[in-house]
């Protein structure tokens, strides 16, 4: 199994798990005489068994991923450097958008409001950044589909 597929996999199963929670949630109290419409051990029997094998799938991805290379540096290493570069960009984005949302005055009376960021500086560094973000998800992708699963 490639490491791709593996994610797509432990995509699947997070999702499976969340709804055997909502269906667990659904059966765990009933009126008094009723029926749950599932039982409720069986779910739970379901649920445990989806977190063992997420447990072990994780596991696998993490060891991969500390095991393979792309360009001199292990898959965590980039992993974690996507993660933090997004919230650099979310960040800056923020700002950017924030920075050009000055408002229009209905007379001169009113407060004028100035950006404290050039705004046309900073929208070109997002800019960058957004384009150095996707050449990394690039090469991780590539890894991921060209590397099999430990």
């Amino acid at each position: 199994m490639r490491l791709a597929e593996a994610l797509q996999e432990r995509a699947g199963l997070d999702r499976r798990i969340q709804k055997l929670r909502e269906r667990l949630q659904c059966n765990a109290v009933v009126q008094e005489g009723e029926r749950p419409a599932e039982d409720p051990q069986e779910l739970l029997a379901e649920l445990d068994g989806c977190i063992e094998e997420l447990e072990r799938l994780i596991a696998r991805i993490n060891l991969t991923n500390c095991r393979t290379m792309v360009d001199g540096e292990s898959l965590t290493v980039l992993l974690a450097r996507r993660d933090v570069w997004k919230a650099k960009l979310s960040a800056y984005r923020d700002l950017a958008y924030s920075a050009s949302r000055l408002g229009q005055r209905g007379t001169r009376s009113e407060i004028k409001l100035l950006s404290t960021v050039d705004v046309r500086a900073l929208q070109k560094q997002v800019d960058q950044m957004a384009k150095q973000l996707r050449l990394l998800d690039n090469s991780i992708q590539a890894a991921n589909w060209a590397t099999e699963l430990i």
